[in-house]
């Protein structure tokens, strides 16, 4: 899917940990990535400390909201981590090293690398993952929802029967 790399990187910035850096970036994202404006300007306007709060409470208790693509598949079992090297491969196979604190599943990981390479093949092989989380967002109330729900709008819908 061309022309979306801008997108997929803002959404990848959306998606981290809410820190300095993040708050900085904040009025480039909201120019960047129109589709992400609900939640920058929502991001924007609530206190530091509330909106680091919230991420943990998001993403870092249970992992209903997790932002690792893998686990939605395979769980904390064996079989993870050949998805997590396939992962690796794919972006080797791009000319790219893996070398985050993160493991190379990360959402915010594959959307920067679809950023850069302008592959979606990651974020189409997940697509159903990508809707059960962005449903489970929904239903959460958060905000991030909007994030998750710019990244699927440019994605093919996820095929019927597709195990994500």
């Amino acid at each position: 899917m061309p022309g979306f790399e801008m997108l997929y990187q803002a959404a990848a910035l959306c998606l981290t940990y809410p820190d300095d850096e993040f708050r900085a970036r904040l009025p480039l994202l909201r120019e960047a990535a129109p589709q992400l404006r609900e939640f920058t300007d929502h991001a924007a306007l609530t206190d530091p400390q509330v909106l680091a709060a919230h991420y943990v409470q998001v993403f870092d208790f249970k992992n209903r909201h997790s932002l690792y693509l893998s686990w939605w598949r395979d769980g904390d079992t064996r079989r993870r981590g050949m998805s997590l090297v396939r992962f690796k491969d794919v972006y080797r196979a791009h000319g790219l090293e893996f070398t985050g604190e993160e493991l190379p599943d990360f959402l915010p990981a594959v959307l920067e690398f679809a950023s850069r390479t302008g592959n979606t093949d990651l974020l189409t092989e997940h697509r159903a993952t990508l809707e059960q989380l962005r449903s489970r967002l929904t239903d959460f109330g958060t905000p991030y929802a909007c994030v998750l729900d710019a990244v699927c709008a440019t994605l093919p819908p996820a095929r019927t029967g597709a195990r994500s």
